[in-house]
This record gives C-alpha cells, sequence and structure tokens, in this order.
C-alpha cells in the first residue's frame, strides 16, 4: 500500500507558486491592455469630432455667400467665399465639466453664436451625446485669400487636472482649404 501513495505525489509548492506567478504576470497584463483600449476608445471621439469639424469647415468655405439685393438687369455680383469665423464659447465652457465625465451639452450651446457666419452655427455642427471633451474652433483672417483655422478638443479622461489636447488645422491656399492629415495629440491618455 506505501508502495501506491509513492506514485501518487501532488504538486510541489514551488511549481505552485510559478504558476501563480504566472498568472499574475498575465492579468497584470490583461489590466493593462484593457485600460489602453478604454482610454483609445474614449479618445476616438475627439479624433472623429475634429474630422467632422474640419470637414465642416471646409464645405462652409465652399458655399457661396452673396448679397441678398436684387441686382440689376445687366449687372453681376462676386463670388464671396470665406471661412466661419471664431466661435464664441468651448463647448462646454470650463474644463471642469468634462474633469474625469462625461458632458451632455445642450442644443442652445452649439447655436449661440450671434450670425450665421459666426463658429458652431457657420459649421452646422453639434453633438447630440454625452462627450468626454471640450471642443473649440478658432479662425485667423476668415475672409481673406490666406485665412487659416484650427479646430480643439481638449479632456482630462482621469480627472487629475492635466489636459490631453487634440488639433487639426486647415489652411486656405488658392481658393481651397488643405486640412492636416492627421490629429496632432499632446498627452492623449491623460
Amino acid at each position: 500500500m506505501l508502495a501506491k501513495l509513492k506514485g501518487k505525489r501532488g504538486f510541489t509548492l514551488v511549481e505552485l507558486m510559478i504558476v501563480v506567478a504566472i498568472i499574475g504576470v498575465l492579468a497584470a497584463l490583461a489590466i493593462y491592455g484593457v485600460k489602453r483600449y478604454v482610454t483609445n476608445s474614449k479618445t476616438a471621439e475627439a479624433r472623429q469630432m475634429l474630422g467632422r469639424i474640419t470637414k465642416d469647415a471646409a464645405a462652409a468655405y465652399q458655399t457661396e455667400k452673396m448679397s441678398g439685393a436684387v441686382l440689376a438687369g445687366g449687372t453681376a455680383t462676386g463670388l464671396n467665399q470665406s471661412l466661419c469665423t471664431t466661435a464664441l464659447k468651448t463647448v462646454p465652457a470650463a474644463k471642469a465639466s468634462i474633469a474625469a465625465k462625461k458632458y451632455q451639452s445642450a442644443a442652445s450651446e452649439w447655436t449661440s453664436d450671434l450670425t450665421t457666419s459666426t463658429g458652431w452655427r457657420c459649421l452646422k455642427f453639434s453633438m447630440d451625446g454625452a462627450q468626454y471633451f471640450m471642443y473649440g474652433y478658432t479662425a485667423t483672417n476668415p475672409t481673406t485669400a490666406t485665412g487659416s483655422f484650427k479646430a480643439d478638443a481638449y479632456g482630462d479622461l482621469n480627472g487629475d487636472g492635466v489636459l490631453s489636447t487634440f488639433e487639426m488645422q486647415g489652411q486656405l491656399e488658392k481658393g481651397t482649404v488643405n486640412i492636416s492629415p492627421t490629429v496632432v495629440e499632446t498627452s492623449p491618455d491623460e
């Protein structure tokens, strides 16, 4: 009977410790991967919205803006193209509104600009769903041939007060809008 028990041994303590260590390493890698995946899915919002804003700015420039006055017979008027002017406010207005939380903007925040050639109203841009980022739009020399614009997104996903920034730019050149091919990201994991 003693001979039968000698052949059926269990795991040694060292073998069990090695298995536990391997499981610990795998768990640490999994936690890091999941955290990275969640952060990347949140920052995808900023990249997507900045792409929309810059495309909306280019489309607004291509829209002809002419006087509403009636032209006399045999006269002509020139076409007037210009970039949308700077948005009066960022949405949301305060950085604290997006610190480690989502913000649900009101429709009125996207239409608060005074005229149809100003900011969000001119761009015809708004967001219906909750957002992780604060968005801004600025234009430089919007009515000249050398005009440019910049769309920004600021976020504080972990609530530590350090903002991540995302930016896309556009520049007028010979009557067309050239848009930067990528989003410039600073501290995207913040």
